[in-house]
């Protein structure tokens, strides 16, 4: 249940809208769900501002369609990540309002409306160093549709054609944080780090030749950034950098 949800709930008890048992029945399983194979969390939106994400890998698609049940049940929108094919065939048949991202492998449950940032407002700007890239900025993407955060991308960006990152320093410049996705040497957040006054979160990517030892290049490149603004995610980690970033928003937004 998000903050959302439960003021709505109180105040229908408070008007006599709601009779008081059913608003007990509707918080009987807060804080938490124990089910035979999962303890579903959720308090998570309550505490951190977020339902709990699934996980998908290690779990079966008849879990994973379970788990998004149950949180459905509780917030309107739930997300899952690093979804199989079987997991996403599940979803769709067992969901009526799905969104399915292929590419990034997530599934959003009755997702809500894309958030266009309005002119002069606060957004995240998603940054891709390369269309191989693609599938982690397409993860990030989801997790901050989510979260309902406005975002600005831009995409194929990356150092060996600088002029194209920029001639979109505007974009950058306005952001309340940016993610920036890159494989190879990892040397894209380092660069954007310099041009922007607001946190980088650098997304190493497993993208790149030999010697990239699978992203492992990229997230020392990335950990050593003489940037002073930039922060590591763990390699192909798009969901994490997209939760930190749509923090600040929310602080940010709150704000303005």
């Amino acid at each position: 249940m998000d903050p959302e949800h439960l003021k709505d709930l109180l105040n229908a008890v408070a008007s006599h809208q709601t009779p008081v048992g059913e608003a007990m029945e509707r918080l009987r399983r807060l804080p938490f769900e124990q089910l035979p194979f999962a303890t579903v969390d959720h308090h998570r939106s309550l505490r951190c501002g977020h339902p709990e994400v699934i996980y998908c890998p290690g779990k079966t698609a008849s879990q994973t369609v379970e788990i998004a049940r149950r949180l459905a049940e509780k917030n309107a929108c739930v997300l899952a990540t690093r979804a199989s094919a079987e997991q996403i065939a599940a979803m769709r048949t067992a969901f009526e309002n799905v969104e399915v991202n292929e590419a990034g492998r997530a599934v959003l449950v009755n997702p809500p409306a894309v958030v266009e940032p309005p002119p002069g407002q606060v957004y995240v700007a998603l940054v891709s160093a390369g269309t191989a890239d693609g599938p982690v900025a397409e993860e990030a993407a989801l997790t901050l549709r989510s979260m309902r955060v406005p975002v600005k991308r831009l995409t194929d960006v990356g150092v060996s054609g600088l002029h194209r990152l920029l001639s979109q320093l505007e974009v950058l410049q306005q952001a309340c944080a940016v993610i920036v996705v890159a494989g190879m040497e990892g040397a894209l957040p380092s660069v954007v780090g310099g041009l922007v006054a607001c946190p980088v979160y650098a997304v190493p990517t497993s993208i790149g030749y030999g010697a990239s030892l699978g992203g492992l290049s990229a997230l020392l490149g990335m950990l050593n950034s003489c940037a002073a603004n930039v922060s590591v995610v763990n390699i192909d980690n798009g969901f994490g950098a997209a939760f930190s970033a749509s923090l600040v928003y929310r602080q940010v937004a709150k704000t303005v």
